[in-house]
């Protein structure tokens, strides 16, 4: 099954209101230029990242990132945000040693600054909205991109221009231009759409004949390129001209669009824009075309909407997965192993393998059977399921055994038919429930790939249920509900899902009655769970209907992470049968569900959500110990204070050697649940002296309390303070 990328997904030209945003509307453009990396073309100018949703769909736009600034796509909440820090420094209590002391008191204060930085604080929300959502804001992003066309090439004026369409919550025009464009450049850039926007220039639609289209943009070679492709797709197509300013005007200025626009420049607020970097893009997403230069902007009706935008764009760099992953020493991706490839170290793999932990522990209880399957098969499979023909360009080349062609799976659904096709089955025995994490590989051109999110080596947390009809809405209320336990306890709220429920398309196979069953079981399956979802007529696979679904972080972004997917195509490929109760030899429906994704994936969306603070029963290293010094008497009381948390399960570490204010800062820095301040009082005492993280301290506290209330939270998948009172009993 494919969560991690689906399907392409072809691009029509004209900017369309009917289409979805991510299409990303643009000038009657044939298609999205790839992305490729910025340093090329500017020192100082970045290219922003993708959007949560274009990493989990696959896209025939091919991305690459060169610094952790963010995409103005899918990274703001749809209503509203908001963030903060406070600074807070822990109080002394005179039964701590962290307290009592005065070298400890100091160390902690000398310390504090470095933990303030997690403490959030509430502020007043404001509304960002996406152009989606707002009409205005809309007209507001694309009549902001063809001002912007309009100042670059009054700063540059032998600069051609491409496409430039209206995003998420922002802008971007494609130009062709053999100087870089540096960020001096855009600070001039925008000075003239300043100028622009106040000399108060009409927006004018103008409708032209195929002709007098052609001799219009006859000097802008790949505009011409464009009316020529529209006309070539529809010869009775309409050709509309926007102009800025009348034609007399000194600042008369024109470009091939459908619109909308606002009534005039005027209508734009100069202090709510700002262009943010520039990136490369191939002309129409091939490599073989020329490069361009893409420069990124943004639009809003307020300069506070503009502040907070900016701010939330600092906040989510500060969560970029790639860097706390480095910094947490969670996992790295580097040349010497591959391009796409994750190498997990000690920490990371500790995450990894409590996600999978309970991730298979939920499925048993849930009914489900936990397979395994080789991550290679003969050429022979792949060309049975269809994958060969259709899927083969992200597929790797094959390999030769003895004689034989084996390809590395990019799937794990045909494993799992074959597994089923081993012998014969009755229809009392379905549903059938198989459960895998199964590592999958598929080539990613390099320009797409980005940290965990895209890469070249993944595992699937694939599942097939194999069922009766009349079996399809029970097990869809399965899954949703074993979805909802999944995303609770990994701290996503049911309340912040977004779901998508996407039907027939013109072309499928399948009888009408079979579709008709399955979209009605689907609907019927989220109305059950008072699940709000969208309907996208049309928008299912050719072989079945599907549930998507996004979760919210902590931030309000949206991530694609849960699919739901029927399938009518595979088990006709591989002629799945089943006998049923008359005797006769019957297709099971074939259901594809993931819930994470991939686990590499869903690594990444944990880190940024958690901003890599994970929770106590998530964190790799649960209790850091902080000895005050290395006296025999403390040494020997921390190793056997740290053997009985092991030996209860906690995952514990000790630091010495250095300054008390250091070993905090560092223990802050790497974002340890619990520190425990470890001094004479505490030896004697038989305490640790409790700080969480975030610098609030809990005092001494005794030794067997600390692990009582750890396990306790463990088992609850809750805080460690949340155990305060409850735990001490039975410790």
């Amino acid at each position: 099954m494919s969560v991690h990328h689906l399907p392409l997904q072809s691009h029509s030209m004209a900017c369309s209101r009917m289409k979805p945003l991510w299409l990303a509307r643009r000038c009657y453009s044939a298609a999205m230029p790839a992305w490729r990396p910025a340093s090329a073309l500017s020192a100082s100018a970045t290219s922003p990242q993708p959007t949560a949703a274009a990493h989990a769909a696959h896209s025939q736009h091919t991305v690459t990132h060169s610094s952790p600034a963010l995409s103005a796509r899918y990274i703001i909440p749809s209503r509203s945000v908001s963030w903060g820090t406070t600074q807070r420094i822990p109080k002394g209590r005179n039964h701590s040693c962290a307290a009592g002391s005065p070298v400890v008191a100091a160390a902690t204060a000398e310390a504090a600054p470095q933990e303030q930085q997690s403490a959030p604080e509430k502020v007043a929300p404001i509304s960002l909205p996406t152009s989606d959502e707002s009409d205005d804001l809309l007209r507001i992003r694309h009549s902001a991109s063809h001002i912007m066309a309009m100042a670059l090439q009054k700063v540059f004026p032998d600069a051609q221009t491409t496409i430039g369409p209206w995003i998420d919550r922002g802008f971007y025009y494609d130009f062709d231009l053999d100087t870089p464009i540096s960020s001096a450049d855009l600070k001039a850039i925008k000075k003239e759409m300043v100028k622009i926007i106040k000399a108060d220039l009409p927006f004018v639609c103008e409708e032209v004949s195929h002709e007098e289209a052609k001799v219009r943009m006859a000097h802008e070679p790949y505009k011409l390129e464009l009316v020529r492709d529209i006309l070539a797709k529809d010869p009775d197509a309409k050709i509309t001209l926007y102009h800025i300013g009348s034609k007399d005007h000194k600042q008369h200025w024109y470009d091939l669009c459908a619109g909308p626009h606002v009534k005039s420049t005027r209508s734009i607020n100069p202090a709510a824009i700002d262009l943010e970097t520039v990136a490369g893009a191939y002309w129409r997403g091939n490599e073989k075309n020329k490069q361009l230069q893409r420069v990124y902007g943004t639009a809003w009706e307020t300069k506070e909407q503009l502040k907070a935008y900016q701010d939330f764009k600092a906040e989510a760099e500060r969560r970029d997965h790639r860097r706390l992953g480095a910094q947490l020493d969670l996992f790295s991706i580097n040349d010497s192993g591959g391009a796409g490839l994750v190498f997990w170290h000690p920490k990371g793999s500790m995450v990894r393998h409590i996600i999978e932990s309970y991730w298979k522990d939920v499925h048993l209880k849930h009914g489900y059977e936990l397979i395994y399957s080789p991550h290679i098969a003969k050429v022979d499979l792949w060309k049975t399921s269809g994958h060969f023909d259709f899927y083969s360009e992200n597929m790797y080349d094959q390999m030769k055994v003895e004689e034989e062609e084996y390809q590395l799976r990019p799937m794990n659904c045909p494993f799992h038919i074959a597994i089923y096709n081993t012998k014969q089955h009755s229809y009392r025995e379905l549903p059938k429930r198989w459960a895998e994490l199964g590592t999958v590989y598929r080539y990613e051109r390099s320009g797409t790939m980005h940290g965990l999110f895209r890469v070249r080596g993944f595992t699937q947390d694939d599942a097939h249920i194999f069922c009766l009809p009349d079996q399809i809405a029970t097990e869809i209320g399965r899954v949703l509900d074993l979805t909802q336990d999944i995303m609770t306890a990994f701290g996503f709220d049911p309340d912040g899902f977004e779901i998508n429920l996407s039907t027939r398309p013109e072309k499928s196979v399948g009888s009408d009655d079979i579709w008709q069953t399955a979209e009605l079981a689907l609907q019927t399956a989220l109305e059950a769970k008072g699940y709000p979802f969208v309907v996208d007529e049309g928008g299912g696979a050719f072989y079945g209907p599907k549930i998507d679904i996004k979760v919210r972080d902590a931030i309000g972004r949206k991530w694609q992470c849960s699919t739901v997917q029927l399938d009518f195509n595979l088990p006709e490929r591989f002629d799945m049968k089943y006998v049923a109760s008359d005797g006769s030899r019957q297709q099971p429906i074939m259901i594809h569900r993931a819930i994470f994704g991939s686990i590499e994936r869903f690594f990444g969306i944990l880190i940024e959500n958690y901003a890599g603070a994970f929770p106590l029963w998530l964190a790799p290293v649960q209790v850091c110990m902080l000895l005050v010094s290395e006296t025999d008497q403390l040494v020997a009381y921390a190793n056997e204070t740290a053997a009985e948390l092991r030996a209860a399960g906690v995952r514990v570490q000790i630091h010495s050697g250095e300054r008390l204010p250091k070993l905090i800062r560092t223990a802050a820095a790497e974002k340890y649940p619990i520190t425990c301040i470890v001094g004479e009082a505490e030896a004697e005492g038989n305490s640790l002296a409790v700080r969480l993280y975030g610098g609030k301290d809990l005092g001494a506290i005794p030794t067997a309390e600390v692990k009582a209330r750890v396990l306790q939270a463990v088992a609850n998948h809750s805080s460690f303070e949340d155990t305060a009172g409850s735990a001490a009993a039975t410790a």
